[in-house]
């Protein structure tokens, strides 16, 4: 059976979902672009706004492009995990902006659980199906959210701290960051199970609903491709 030939998996736009995405993904061009414009304003001076401008717009986008690539003619979008991942690069550009990672003493901690958590989610929605075990998402989650914090406190102590005078204190601070990473990504994990046991988020990721011998997913009003 060709591509063509096949039933693609159509879900209705969520309105307001796609509406958040698109502003937060135009949000985050426009504060990154501020950012390189102007350090100060941006209160990202000495924390990698170069590496930042690059980073976020690639895993902001990521989604839509994997999706364009290989999803477009067999599945609607995932909105719902692409707004998880752009949200994360959007809240920890803005949280800058703002500068609430200096004068909110606990901002810095509840980004590394809330965003570690929403990236560990998008991950479970786009590569798990919605009938995995508890036992199967937290094996993930946990993998994935560890994986994630090494490489970001990776990043963040190459990137800025190894030369500043936060370095004294950067391995009590890493500590503790992992910790709240790993601790976001199981929960995410623990959420998302819980979710999809209750009947929701079932159309997050229809690129791996599983289709009948007809070519069409199995409860799903699906729409021909081609």
């Amino acid at each position: 059976m060709t591509l063509t030939q096949i039933d693609a998996v159509r879900y209705s736009t969520p309105s307001l979902v796609a509406a958040m995405d698109v502003l937060a993904k135009t949000g985050l061009v426009v504060l990154l672009t501020l950012s390189l414009l102007f350090p100060d304003l941006g209160n990202v001076e000495d924390k990698a706004a170069g590496l930042r401008a690059i980073a976020y717009p690639l895993l902001a986008f990521t989604v839509p492009v994997v999706w364009w690539v290989f999803w477009r003619e067999r599945a609607s979008f995932p909105w719902v995990a692409d707004l998880m991942v752009t949200s994360t690069c959007f809240t920890d550009t803005l949280g800058n902006r703002l500068d609430l990672y200096d004068s909110v003493v606990w901002f810095d901690d509840l980004m590394h659980l809330v965003n570690t958590g929403l990236l560990t989610a998008a991950v479970i929605l786009l590569t798990m199906r919605r009938s995995s075990t508890l036992a199967a998402v937290g094996e993930r989650s946990l993998a994935f959210g560890a994986t994630a914090a090494v490489v970001w406190e990776l990043a963040e102590y190459f990137a800025f701290i190894a030369n500043s005078s936060e370095k004294r204190h950067a391995y009590t601070d890493t500590l503790g960051d992992m910790a709240l990473n790993t601790l976001g990504a199981v929960l995410a994990g623990i959420i998302v199970h819980r979710l999809w046991q209750r009947g929701l988020l079932m159309s997050t990721a229809p690129q791996l609903e599983p289709y009948s011998a007809s070519g069409t997913p199995k409860g799903v009003t699906s729409a021909t491709a081609g």
